[in-house]
């Protein structure tokens, strides 16, 4: 299925910042390279520390793209790191495979023996090769259960925890970096400097915003669980109670990512959005059972510690741009948009609701729906299966007739992927610019 098109965000200075350090290691690897290379051996050698540089530089900015920076989360949305994320980690891994292939190659070539034999005296003789090696190891491990086919097979709790991974391997790989590199080797102190400021960067940025700052949150504001209402078939309403919560700078639309702290639930931690306007001493997240951790939200007890990390997310009202706003929801979807539907400006007639779910016993939270709708003069539509259990489909000409000028909306999309596919087709071919379709995706 095709994927809806990312939305458009201050992105490109980041993307020209990625560049020009690209740019910086190319260079390195030449002031370091006196002579041109005189036979193949030679070439491949060379070949193998420039992927290595990229491949070293590249993983840097998968570990930074790892630590949640709230400026990125934001503004950029948290969907759209995941996905660079995910493309920096696959270009890491390819540069890697090209760094290992022609290198030990290139000294097979060089010492006019085997690459198998080549490769057990790399390992066994080269200064911090068996640490570089299990890193490596770790980095191709992460890579195979982050393929989209294991991916989908997995429990995300596993897949999390393997994640982590990516650390370990980080580390192991680093240091052989600095031992075996020809830019690093050398009396210049140059490219020792700019290595240790691109890790230390990314390291930082990692410990700050992935350990100390969740600490901090959590310490200030001490959540617990204060009721769990049932709303619908398999969805329920987590109400959890804090300290001065207002100050967390969470708006309607934004997601947290929560740690129940109760067993089977406190080693994970997964991504669910306010469904209603945060208060000064409660926030409230409505969830269905699609897993696990998600089912299980339903036996909470009151008093269970939370552990919260955010806030996330860039569907907020900061996307607006138009003075008229068509919010998309399709099953647990409705959580974000409902507490946008309470909060958004507007007067009369100026914001829809289209909600769609397979049967209106699935219409999770409707009363309080209709009674914002009544209150503000908004619009509020379901779309819900037939008699038959046939899907009503999103077309433009549904849109059109909902709304004839629909091309002038703000649209705000929340649902499964199928939903979010459908629409922005739907909604592109009614007459709406992609910049003004915003959505956000929570899979990993």
């Amino acid at each position: 299925m095709r994927r809806i098109r990312p939305r458009r965000s201050p992105a490109v200075p980041l993307l020209a910042l990625t560049w020009a350090g690209g740019a910086v290691v190319l260079w390195l690897w030449w002031r370091n390279t006196p002579a041109v290379p005189a036979t193949l051996g030679d070439w491949l050698v060379h070949a193998g520390r420039i992927t290595g540089l990229l491949a070293a530089y590249v993983i840097a900015l998968v570990v930074a793209q790892m630590a949640r920076v709230p400026a990125l989360e934001r503004r950029v949305g948290s969907d759209r790191v995941a996905r660079w994320h995910a493309m920096s980690g696959r270009y890491a891994l390819s540069l890697v495979i090209a760094h290992v292939a022609l290198t030990l190659y290139g000294y097979a070539l060089q010492s006019d023996t085997g690459v198998v034999r080549q490769t057990v005296t790399v390992v066994t003789e080269y200064p911090d090769m068996v640490e570089a090696t299990a890193g490596t190891v770790g980095l191709l491990l992460v890579g195979l259960v982050s393929a989209g086919a294991v991916r989908r097979r997995m429990r995300y709790e596993i897949w999390y925890y393997l994640h982590l991974l990516t650390y370990a391997a980080v580390y192991l790989a680093f240091w052989h970096q600095l031992t075996t590199g020809n830019e690093f080797i050398g009396d210049d102190a140059t490219a020792r400097i700019t290595w240790y400021a691109l890790y230390g960067t990314a390291g930082v940025l990692v410990l700050w915003y992935r350990v100390l700052t969740p600490v901090r949150l959590n310490l200030k504001h001490r959540m617990r669980v204060e009721s769990v209402v049932r709303e619908a078939p398999g969805i329920v309403s987590v109400l959890i109670r804090g300290q001065r919560l207002h100050r967390l700078g969470a708006e309607p639309g934004h997601f947290f990512r929560w740690r129940f702290l109760t067993p089977g639930l406190r080693w994970t931690a997964n991504p669910y959005s306010l469904s209603a306007p945060p208060r000064p001493d409660l926030l409230r997240i409505t969830v269905k059972a699609v897993g696990g951790h998600s089912a299980a939200l339903a036996a909470l007890k009151p008093g269970t510690r939370v552990w919260a990390e955010g806030p996330y997310g860039a569907m907020t009202a900061a996307r607006r741009s138009r003075g008229k706003v068509l919010l998309l929801a399709g099953g647990a979807g409705i959580t974000p948009l409902r507490a946008l539907f309470e909060t958004l400006p507007g007067g009369p007639g100026d914001l829809t609701l289209l909600y769609r779910a397979r049967t209106p016993e699935e219409l999770a939270l409707r009363d309080e729906l209709e009674a914002i709708a009544d209150a503000r003069g908004a619009q509020l539509l379901y779309m819900v299966n037939g008699p038959d259990g046939r899907r009503p489909t999103i077309t433009a000409r549904t849109l059109r007739r909902i709304l004839p000028d629909v091309a002038r909306h703000d649209v705000y999309v929340c649902g499964p992927p199928g939903l979010a596919e459908e629409s922005y087709a739907a909604l592109r071919e009614a007459g709406v610019p992609d910049r003004r379709i915003h959505h956000e995706s929570f899979e990993f």
